[in-house]
């Protein structure tokens, strides 16, 4: 057989093996529609693997033409990144107050001072807040995807969360521990690995790290001291199952048991390091004193990406992020930029698309404070939740890098960082398998009830 023969027929072998994995793959993850996709493709694919044998050699003219066509192909798709300029760094600029979040807006109670005064100092919050007031609210029982078993489950470990506040600062005791940056570092990272964290780093905690004022229970209105010169960031991973059926109950349960999960987590390894005689503080859920997702980003864990999330090479925004704030001396990592969530995310508009808010930007990032990047629609987002009565999820279960970590989503994953060539075929692959704008998938059937 002519080695133009032999060349088609290899590039039709490793398509027809990618397409038998991604049926395996969606098989297990219960993708039906992609499963069969997939398998439809094995079909041309298996013929370009037996075809080529069985050509006559007057015609390997055309074959060398289509691996021309193939090899060009290949090179344009998987060029390296080091062949394109590379964008400059989004940085961050300013303090955020967190007394305008949606979640210390939705704390505030009518008729008390701590009410009249902010919307004294905010008028423009007013007309939206006396709005979402109307709505069912977060778990409420005449909410949209009200769910009495995931409902009353999640209200009981948010209640834990909030019973781990009073743990997030404490005594720090007496250092009698001579230990070097690499020793407390290994440790720290190695335990938290053990105890279920999938990515952790630590990073130089900047001004744009920390909220300027506390938005939230005895904190609000208090300047907020930048005590801590080092940010340890983590994140726990949030179960595909329970995301993909997003925005219905199972996403915020999932939630609450990540927030959970990174809160226990934090405030044991807050303790360990006042133990060890460093001062620190845990940042969990409901009582930040930072900005989470940029203490994260800074810690080379991910980027912002088009939802405001944080994206993570192996899960995507799938993910809860946790923080301990300290001055234990651990060695820090300068930041590396990576421009690869940016174009992918202009590439994309996934969540945007599937946003039943309409919250999310189909626009390029726009200079805000100073600060090119995407700003979501927070107002209407959280309007959408307190009528799904869940914290919707919906970008983040549509996005293609939260698919589930196994072999065929990470060479994708992998290839989108590395070639930006292709990232738009990605997109379209994604778009091809499992819809440009496609359902949210059924609850898990232990989760479903008659109601």
């Amino acid at each position: 057989m002519d080695y133009q023969a032999s060349i088609l027929s290899f590039f039709g072998v490793v398509c027809t093996l990618l397409s038998i994995l991604m049926a395996a793959t969606s098989f297990i993850e219960q993708q039906k529609q992609a499963a069969v996709k997939a398998l439809i493709l094995l079909i041309p694919f298996l013929a370009i693997s037996i075809v080529p044998m069985y050509v006559p050699a007057d015609f390997y003219w055309i074959l060398a033409c289509i691996n021309l066509v193939i090899i060009v192909g290949a090179v344009y798709l998987f060029l390296p990144s080091f062949f394109f300029s590379s964008k400059t760094e989004n940085k961050a600029n300013g303090n955020i107050d967190e007394r305008t979040i949606m979640f210390a807006r939705c704390e505030l109670k009518p008729g008390t001072e701590r009410f009249d005064s902010y919307y004294k100092e905010f008028p423009s919050h007013k007309t939206n807040d006396d709005g979402f007031r109307k709505l069912p609210g977060l778990l409420g029982q005449d909410s949209k995807f009200y769910n009495p078993l995931s409902f009353e489950a999640t209200k009981s470990i948010f209640q834990i969360v909030d019973g781990l506040h009073e743990h997030v600062e404490g005594e720090t005791k007496k250092n009698t521990n001579q230990l070097s940056q690499e020793e407390y570092g290994q440790f720290i990272k190695t335990w938290a690995k053990k105890s279920g964290v999938k990515s952790i780093g630590f990073t130089q905690m900047k001004d744009y790290h920390w909220y300027s004022v506390g938005g939230r229970g005895d904190r609000y209105g208090k300047s907020i001291e930048q005590n801590h010169h080092t940010g340890i960031a983590f994140t726990v991973e949030m179960d595909h199952e329970m995301v993909k059926a997003a925005p219905k109950a199972s996403i915020i349960m999932e939630s609450a048991n990540q927030y959970l999960q990174a809160g226990i987590i934090a405030v044991q390894l807050a303790q360990f390091i006042r133990n060890c005689g460093f001062e620190a503080r845990a940042h969990i859920d409901g009582n930040y004193q930072v900005v989470a997702p940029l203490v994260a980003r800074d810690a080379n864990l991910g980027e912002i990406g088009r939802m405001g999330l944080l994206m993570t090479p192996e899960l995507g925004p799938r993910v809860r992020v946790g923080v301990v704030t300290t001055n234990m001396p651990l060695a820090h990592v300068e930041r590396k930029y990576d421009d690869s969530y940016e174009d992918f995310c202009t590439k994309c508009l996934k969540c945007a698309i599937n946003c039943p808010a309409s919250a999310i930007p189909e626009k390029k990032p726009l200079l805000i404070n100073g600060v090119k990047r995407w700003q979501i629609n927070s107002e209407q987002c959280f309007n959408y939740w307190c009528t799904a009565g869940t914290d919707c999820g919906r970008c983040m279960s549509t996005c293609p890098y939260s698919h589930p970590n196994n072999i065929m989503h990470n060479m994708v994953r992998w290839s989108i960082r590395q070639f930006p060539n292709f990232r738009f075929w990605a997109v379209k692959m994604d778009d091809f398998f499992y819809g440009r704008k496609a359902k949210p998938a059924k609850l898990p059937k232990w989760l479903q009830t008659r109601q």
